[in-house]
């Protein structure tokens, strides 16, 4: 192993740590839980400065690093919405949100080529405030929070949400429709 692989490194020891909190969401043991995801969103920002503040940016990379990103990410929010702690209307958003996005990159990918799309700042943003909501829910299984705090994010997480599967859906269908006129290489 190199230096080169340690983003790579850091994004496996992410998508294993989804176990471990699965298991403490399943048993309730939202304290452990929350330090797992906290030390898991932290490794996700790791990874992302060293691949590029050293360029050691791979095609592995690339798939590992959302891979873990979403396995947390939709752990988290199924087995907050199991123990109902998160609407199911919202679970049910964000995990439609993702398959859109990803049934879209494979369309894009099928049909036109290969997706060259950075993402939206809309998507980073949904992305910090759906982690944020996470922490915040498994907080307030720990120590009493307004629940006023937690409701508002919930609407915050729902327009983000929405905001970035259509932006996403909006720049792919713009982009693609250049590229198929004849207007844009791909």
């Amino acid at each position: 192993m190199n230096k080169r692989d340690i983003p790579n490194l850091i994004s496996i020891i992410r998508i294993i740590m989804v176990i471990p909190i699965a298991f403490c969401l399943w048993n309730q043991n939202y304290l452990t839980a929350l330090i797992l995801f906290l030390v898991g969103g932290l490794s996700d920002g790791l990874d992302g400065f060293l691949a590029r503040r050293y360029h050691w940016e791979t095609k592995l990379g690339v798939i590992l690093d959302p891979m873990g990103d979403k396995l947390m990410m939709l752990t988290a929010y199924l087995l907050l919405g199991w123990y109902e702690l998160l609407p199911f209307w919202l679970v049910a958003l964000v995990i439609g949100r993702d398959l859109i996005i990803v049934i879209g990159t494979l369309l894009y990918r099928r049909l036109i080529g290969e997706a060259k799309l950075k993402p939206l700042f809309i998507s980073k943003l949904n992305t910090a405030v759906q982690i944020g909501l996470v922490l915040l829910v498994m907080l307030s299984q720990v120590i009493n929070i307004n629940s006023l705090i937690t409701d508002s994010f919930i609407w915050i997480v729902t327009v983000t949400t929405l905001l970035s599967g259509y932006a996403y859906i909006n720049e792919w269908g713009r982009r693609s429709w250049r590229i198929l006129k004849g207007k844009e290489d791909n």
